[in-house]
């Protein structure tokens, strides 16, 4: 898979969370239902300060020797966290060097067989904050993701 490395500022998420792991058999029930209260309880629309109209997947607090399990938060980039709504996940995408690498496709096919692949990859992961960022006007069928995978320095 091709990628560019890039710099990135410290940025951060407003959004709803939860912890999950790889090897839990509901993982992607967990994550897919985040996704789904985003959207269909209007949080998306009723974050304030939001920088952009990206959608942001955030895996970080990782914390077993294997970096299985983490914390995935849904949400959007901010630049405050003043006046959101009660409720509402803060976490920090931290500053640093990612692999940045843009899927395209039908959305949720095309996320999962971009993390399959990354698995088997050797990159010099930092395990502090890998992220999916959702463009906007995609669909469904047609989507286009820029996924970030922070490096060691």
């Amino acid at each position: 898979m091709n990628y560019e490395v890039v710099e990135l500022e410290e940025k951060m998420v407003a959004g709803i969370s939860a912890r999950t792991s790889n090897d839990a058999p509901d993982a992607g029930m967990v994550i897919g239902s985040l996704w789904g209260r985003f959207f269909e309880e209007g949080i998306f629309f009723n974050i304030s300060n939001k920088v952009n109209e990206k959608s942001i997947g955030l895996y970080s607090d990782y914390n077993d020797e294997n970096m299985q399990e983490y914390q995935i938060t849904v949400g959007c980039e901010v630049s405050s966290t003043e006046q959101n709504q009660e409720g509402l996940t803060f976490a920090v995408i931290p500053k640093g060097k990612y692999a940045k690498f843009i899927v395209r496709g039908h959305m949720q096919k095309a996320v999962s067989e971009f993390w399959t692949r990354l698995w088997k990859m050797d990159l010099n992961r930092s395990f502090t904050g890998d992220f999916e960022e959702y463009q906007p006007g995609g669909t469904l069928e047609d989507s286009e993701i820029h996924m970030y995978i922070a490096l060691k320095e």
